[in-house]
């Protein structure tokens, strides 16, 4: 029990690690990342580097694992900063046997006080103490497998379960393989096999199996800690697996000739099991680097990318294990809102077609597909209020709520074209109505407007460029402009008695207010970039003194004169 609570705390230590790292650095990590892995062999040290910090190879895979399942890093590169990782981690068991793992207070003791002064000064600095602390964790957790396994080793019950094996060395083998898929950390086990050499009940060719066992189920835990990530990411312990047992293979055929040399250069029979792990992480290193880009292909055709549904109508791009690195995620949540808005537009353009050629069908296409735009309204919500429990800072914040917000503007465009203009089309087909030919090419003229706005819309969201949101507010007083005038120039048809336009007055006045209300809605993105510049005004009143001024000088009517310009 004593190492399965250790075990537990070092997972929570490596996810505290992982959360910390993207939350405090973000995309940065992208760049630092390609950076150390753009060359095998810095790739190789960089993972030697952090394996022999945190002395866990599966704490530096979840790490590695959580960048490529992101696309900050290519499976090639990360297995060779796996091949790194687990010589790091076999000298890792020397440090722990040092017991330089005892310094974990002082890591435990800085993390909390930079996460508390974090707290007032910034988000930043507040996950760099979490970085701390999950590192002392990770400390902790090994310091406790590790005396566990010391008083394991005590057990008589144990060492009459590994001597019995002793001359089984496939066995021997699938032992070392189990228990360190159970202890979750090759570290632990081998220093529990060092103890039972020193003891002398073990021949050392037995112990060296084990070893090779223990090198083979150092593999696994990564396999089944990602079982649950992007497949990109389940690739690289894949990979690690593969490049392991190749090693086990080779190197268990030549134990005959490898024992002699190593009880030769070594004395201790636990120096010897412990210079035996070193030295098989070290050779797989330094050999397995040529062969990164061949099994990162292996691992592409055993772990094939799902293919895309295009008919799927679910969202597509919320990853869910994007949430820890926010940035990333509202990036995700803006492509979404994207597709959104592809569908918008589209039905927007079916809708005018669905008036001039009365097609029911295309009209059943549009209802559907607003169901659609409901779909993914819902599952961008859902997304944000996730990702908006944790810390964010006020540019992510702001972001969030911009993308909420048009989100929303979104869905009701999709209901005003469902709910009234396909309701519209509906009458207009049911009683075999007809626009005139003046009014039809005044609603395509506002209509061929509106899906300019759409457009624009769509890219003032994702640009955030001010010209551009000042074209798009520009447009909003054109469009009200068009609108007047469109229904100007209906009224005139009606009082000259036009017969197709007495029947079609209601639904050619309403579809003029339902466009309008779909502009203003579009346009509405174009407000909080202005509203940051200070280019914006309060409210559209004018002052009592303005008012009265206006008055004075014939203009109280002119609504385009009377409103200042910003």
């Amino acid at each position: 029990m004593t190492i399965l609570g250790g075990v537990a705390l070092l997972l929570w230590g490596a996810r505290m690690i992982r959360t910390g790292m993207t939350r405090a650095f973000g995309t940065e990590l992208r760049s630092v990342v390609a950076a150390w892995t753009s060359n095998r062999i810095f790739a190789a040290g960089a993972g030697a580097l952090v394996a022999s910090l945190v002395q866990s190879s599966t704490a530096t895979a979840l790490i590695v694992c959580s960048f490529v399942g992101r696309g900050a890093l290519t499976t090639a590169p990360a297995l060779a900063v796996m091949l790194g990782a687990d010589l790091g981690s076999s000298v890792a068991v020397v440090v722990v046997a040092s017991g330089i793992a005892a310094v974990w207070p002082v890591f435990a003791f800085l993390g909390y006080v930079v996460h508390a002064s974090g707290e007032k000064r910034s988000p930043r600095i507040k996950h760099i103490g979490r970085i701390l602390i999950g590192f002392a964790m990770l400390l902790v957790a090994l310091n406790v497998i590790g005396t566990a396994s010391r008083s394991l080793g005590n057990s008589e019950i144990v060492s009459q379960v590994l001597n019995a094996m002793a001359n089984e060395p496939f066995l021997a083998v699938v032992v070392g393989l189990v228990l360190t898929w159970m202890a979750y950390s090759s570290v632990a086990v081998v220093l529990l096999v060092s103890s039972l050499a020193v003891a002398g009940a073990f021949p050392v060719d037995a112990l060296m199996t084990i070893v090779l066992g223990v090198n083979l189920g150092a593999a696994l835990p990564a396999i089944s800690a990602t079982i649950a990530e992007p497949i990109s990411a389940r690739r690289v312990p894949l990979g690690n697996l593969f490049f392991r047992f190749l090693g086990v293979v080779a190197c268990w055929i030549a134990l005959p000739w490898l024992e002699p040399e190593l009880v030769r250069l070594v004395p201790g029979p636990a120096e010897q099991v412990v210079a035996f792990h070193v030295a098989f992480n070290a050779a797989l290193c330094v050999l397995s680097l040529v062969l990164v880009g061949p099994i990162a292909v292996l691992t592409t055709k055993v772990l094939p990318e799902p293919a895309v549904n295009l008919n799927d109508t679910g969202p597509r791009h919320l990853d869910e294990h994007l949430l820890e690195t926010p940035s990333l995620a509202l990036s995700m949540a803006a492509r979404e809102t994207l597709r959104m808005g592809d569908i918008i537009e589209d039905m927007l353009a079916k809708t005018i077609r669905v008036f001039r050629e009365d097609d029911k069908a295309l009209l059943s296409d549009v209802e559907a597909q607003e169901d659609q735009v409901d779909q993914l309204y819902e599952a961008v919500k859902l997304y944000l209020m996730r990702l908006s429990r944790d810390e964010l800072d006020d540019d992510e914040s702001r972001r969030c709520i911009e993308i909420i917000t048009f989100t929303t503007n979104l869905e009701h465009v999709g209901d005003i074209i469902d709910k009234n203009l396909m309701e519209l089309a509906a009458k207009k087909i049911k009683g075999k109505l007809s626009f005139s030919d003046q009014g039809l090419s005044e609603l395509a003229n506002v209509h061929a407007m509106l899906m300019e706005t759409v457009r624009l819309s769509l890219s003032v969201f994702i640009s955030q460029d001010a010209q551009q949101a000042r074209s798009l507010m520009a447009r909003k007083d054109q469009f009200r402009k068009m609108e007047l005038e469109g229904t100007e120039w209906h009224l005139e048809r009606l009082r000259s008695g036009m017969v197709e336009s007495i029947e079609t007055s209601s639904l050619h006045l309403d579809m003029l207010r339902d466009f309008k209300r779909i502009n203003s809605h579009l346009t509405s993105v174009a407000y909080p970039i202005l509203s940051r510049r200070g280019e914006l005004r309060s409210s559209r009143l004018v002052s009592e003194e303005q008012a009265e001024r206006l008055r004075s000088q014939g203009l109280e009517g002119n609504s385009t004169i009377a409103e200042p310009k910003s």
